[in-house]
């Protein structure tokens, strides 16, 4: 095959989320709240357990009451601060502000770290004339994230999910991010850490390869072991 383009998933493929210890220590810091140790770490193994960081550890269990809105979360912001908001709140913190204050924070680029190989990857793809587009799932506007890394001059389109009214593994949402980068689904290649979501865009013929979704440590190659720069 002859890569003419590449897509990419955004949480866990191309950036990495921090972990929800230092994401609650931030915005306890920042709001002005100080906790006893033993509290902290209550708090850390609820947010955890909750799923209550979006891109973090996934909940052990979703209340029904938030069922719906976790099912479709990508789909519109509101959905997506309902949801997340809605299991940080099954964790009974020491200020009701707590709960939008982490909802905010993980918006901000500084709460991401890109992965060590993103953008020597991404800069050989646009040295080689490989187009490059961004497919997420996720329910707020991602670009300030990349301009802030560097990475969005890198990146010529993105199909993300709450614009379009699509989650993945819908194959018409990696239609429309074929499209935006002009290349047929026969010469793109999808990259993502997830099997189903991102596996749907075998059903339209592009290859999938994927990487793991690990803490950004653990993985300092996984871009570039999947040979997607030619030579």
């Amino acid at each position: 095959m002859v890569i003419k383009g590449v897509l990419f998933d955004f949480s866990g493929t191309l950036f990495r989320i921090e972990p929800v210890r230092d994401w609650l220590a931030a915005v306890l810091r920042e709001e002005g709240v100080d906790v006893p140790a033993e509290d902290f770490e209550r708090y850390v193994t609820g947010l955890t357990e909750a799923g209550a960081l979006p891109g973090g550890p996934p909940p052990i269990r979703v209340p029904d009451r938030l069922a719906d809105a976790m099912a479709r979360r990508d789909l519109t912001p509101a959905l997506h601060r309902e949801a997340y908001t809605g299991l940080a709140r099954t964790v009974a913190l020491p200020d009701p502000g707590l709960y939008d204050a982490l909802y905010d924070r993980q918006l901000r680029p500084e709460a991401w770290q890109a992965y060590p190989d993103a953008v020597e990857v991404l800069e050989g793809l646009r040295e080689a004339g490989i187009a490059v587009g961004v497919v997420s799932n996720i329910g707020w506007d991602l670009r300030p994230v990349f301009r802030a890394h560097g990475l969005d001059a890198l990146v010529d389109a993105y199909a993300l999910s709450f614009e379009h009214g699509l989650q993945k593994p819908a194959a018409e949402l990696f239609r429309i991010a074929c499209t935006m980068i002009g290349r047929d689904p026969e010469d793109v290649v999808m990259v993502g850490d997830d099997r189903v979501a991102d596996g749907g865009a075998a059903a339209l013929g592009c290859e999938v390869r994927f990487v793991d979704h690990l803490p950004v440590p653990e993985r300092p190659d996984g871009l570039r072991s999947l040979g997607l720069v030619p030579g």
